[in-house]
């Protein structure tokens, strides 16, 4: 008997709050994505077109189709596009059609002296953007927005270092729709390098990826000590490295991995926890590390390559925390893993489904080897998909599945268009009145220039835009606003960059707003808010390595070889420590208060970079480990005098 793809007892409702759209408004909608996804790859890939069309297109198409499958309201019970959604989605065409034939003229007149039109197309533009946001996202982007926009009036009203001289309407509104507003490096990123990683991941589902990687990690690990959670862990990396979406990432794999988990005796809330911590990673995964990626190579000014190379440590550093973890609670609980009838044959899965490896490794190839670039890396990774799975009819892209997945990225990209364009609003308005580096210096001056106070701060300002907003909007909001001023401070931008986005993840399992967390939680049947926090600590590294990268930027491979093999070593190390300490468990035993103590003060000085530390580190784990070997002979004694007294 083979591991069956689909477990007993595993179907879950994911409330959606789309349309169920039919009959001919379904077939608009899949021609208008299907469009949408061929005109990227075509201008992207064939015909270059000027960045004013694209990004304009771009967000046009993708209002369109946000004003086709979202409802105004969440509640609503209609399943049919309204006259209001009709009405919005020719406001759309309008401001399009005029922003494209206009293009010529309006770059030299939006911002300064807008025409009555000009003014008219801004504000239907930028109520589009609120609105879709406000759709697809929720209320606390759009209303983010609108108090930055009221700012930008407003500013000679507000107190302090705040205050600036403020700007009319007609400046505000036109300068919000150019290539500094609304079309400025977020959607700039959406439109090329971040769409096509969606569609890419969009073909490879389609193509039965993965449920491959689903196989394949429970082949790979599903025998082994706590097996179906480890396998959590590593399916969940394979799929959010191209997904990029924790709570995508969660329905998608969790479905298999949660029921497993509490078939060999993990508790509901464990299992939850494990699954939202391993999905979240995804977030944080190379090559795409939730499309933030690309925008942060945007931002930094430097190669996407080297965004991604930063990135491996510190997802090493992650996974392998949470898999220790996982293993000393299974060692302490004494589960097993799966039977070895349940398993799938792993040298049967990689002969007949191997092959869905090679998307992956064409897309590494191109961007390393030929050093070319993310788009043409992705457009081939796109073909190859369709070159590949032609040999088996399971898995062939015939046209209708090509369609389908044409139609399937489209789709999946409509909440990040959203995003990115309102967060280009916020952006924009930062630029204009220059309260950017206005922010930078509140939050040096409320650190008192202390690097470890402003890091905190930066901490929480994050994981609090984090818990309302999708992850790419709130790194993007915040490392607008805070990000310079960590480089102010003296760290690396790519540093500080990482270490806003790192925390802009975390909130997906952070309490009370822990989207991740929650979806698990539907899933294993668990409360939600205990599986958040049981999630927090599961994944309690993650908030220690954004700390330790800016301290020690060799875990960022800045550095030498040297300095960063040690640093690596040291921090897993440390990794390890941690992880004892949480389960309480170390060297085959349960461990004191005292143990525990010892262990997380090894853990921070190991996994913090430097000789002195790994020096004090070591020191403090030869202690822990004769303290602990003193306590089990003592325990050991104790317990043969009880047997013999019996």
């Amino acid at each position: 008997m083979s591991y069956n793809s689909k477990p007993e007892n595993t179907e879950v409702e994911v409330k959606s709050t789309k349309r169920s759209l039919k009959g001919y408004q379904l077939k608009v909608f899949i021609t208008i994505a299907s469009f949408m996804s061929l005109f990227h790859l075509f201008v992207l890939g064939f015909y270059p077109i000027t960045p004013w069309v694209l990004y304009t297109v771009h967000v046009g198409l993708g209002a369109i189709l946000v004003f086709l499958v979202y409802p105004f309201k969440k509640s609503t019970k209609s399943e049919s596009v309204t006259i209001v959604d009709l009405l919005l989605i020719l406001s759309v065409i309008f401001a399009g059609t005029y922003l494209i034939l206009e293009m010529d003229q309006l770059i030299y007149r939006i911002g300064v002296a807008p025409t009555n039109l000009d003014l008219i197309v801004s504000i239907l533009l930028i109520g589009v953007v609120l609105e879709i946001t406000r759709r697809t996202t929720g209320l606390i982007l759009p209303i983010l927005a609108i108090l930055f926009i009221l700012y930008s009036y407003f500013g000679a009203y507000f107190p302090g270092i705040l205050e600036h001289r403020g700007y009319g309407w007609d400046r505000v509104l036109s300068y919000l729709i150019s290539l500094e507003g609304i079309f400025s490096v977020p959607i700039g990123a959406s439109a090329s390098f971040v769409f096509l990683f969606i569609l890419f991941g969009a073909f490879l589902a389609e193509s039965g990826g993965s449920k491959f990687f689903i196989n394949f990690a429970i082949g790979a690990t599903g025998g082994k000590r706590g097996g179906p959670a480890k396998a959590a862990v590593l399916s969940s990396a394979l799929f959010g490295s191209v997904s990029g979406n924790s709570v995508a990432n969660v329905v998608s794999t969790g479905v298999f991995t949660i029921p497993l988990m509490k078939k060999i005796g993990y508790s509901p809330r464990y299992a939850g926890a494990i699954e939202s911590v391993a999905s979240t990673g995804g977030q944080i995964m190379p090559p795409i590390l939730g499309s933030a990626a690309f925008i942060m190579a945007q931002l930094v000014g430097v190669a996407y390559l080297d965004v991604v190379a930063a990135s491996v440590i510190p997802a090493l550093l992650y996974f392998v925390t949470v898999i220790i973890i996982i293993d000393l609670q299974a060692a302490k609980l004494g589960l097993k893993g799966m039977p070895s009838h349940m398993l799938p044959n792993l040298k049967q899965i990689i002969i007949k489904e191997g092959y869905l490896f090679i998307p992956l490794l064409v897309l590494i190839f191109v961007m390393t080897v030929l050093k070319a670039s993310p788009i043409k890396a992705a457009i081939w990774a796109i073909a190859s998909i369709i070159v590949v799975t032609i040999w088996r009819k399971k898995t062939r892209l015939g046209p209708k599945r090509i369609i389908k997945s044409l139609s399937n990225g489209a789709d999946s990209a409509l909440g990040m268009i959203a995003a990115c364009a309102t967060a280009g609003i916020i952006i924009g308005v930062l630029n204009l009145t220059g309260a950017g580096l206005k922010f930078a210096s509140l939050i040096i001056s409320f650190s008192g220039g202390h690097l470890s106070i402003a890091l905190v701060l930066t901490m929480c300002a994050t994981i609090i835009l984090g818990m309302g907003l999708p992850t790419t909007a709130a790194y993007l909001i915040t490392a607008a606003v805070v990000a310079p001023a960590l480089i102010q401070m003296g760290v690396d931008p790519i540093g500080a960059h990482m270490f806003v986005f790192y925390f802009a993840c975390l909130s997906a399992f952070t309490p009370p707003v822990a989207l991740a967390a929650y979806a698990a939680a539907g899933i294993s049947q668990a409360k939600p808010m205990q599986v958040a926090m049981t999630a927090m600590k599961v994944g309690i590294v993650a908030f220690i390595i954004p700390f330790v990268f800016v301290y020690g930027p060799a875990i960022l491979l800045n550095g030498s070889v040297i300095e960063i093999i040690l640093a690596t070593i040291t921090a897993l190390a440390g990794a390890f420590m941690l992880a004892s300490a949480v389960e309480g468990w170390f060297l085959a035993a349960k461990v004191s208060i005292v143990v525990r103590i010892l262990l997380i003060s090894s853990a921070l000085t190991m996994i913090i970079p430097g000789i002195l530390t790994d020096i004090i580190g070591i020191a403090i784990v030869v202690l822990a480990v004769f303290y602990q070997i003193i306590v089990k002979k003592k325990r050991t004694h104790i317990k043969q005098e009880e047997e013999n007294a019996i």
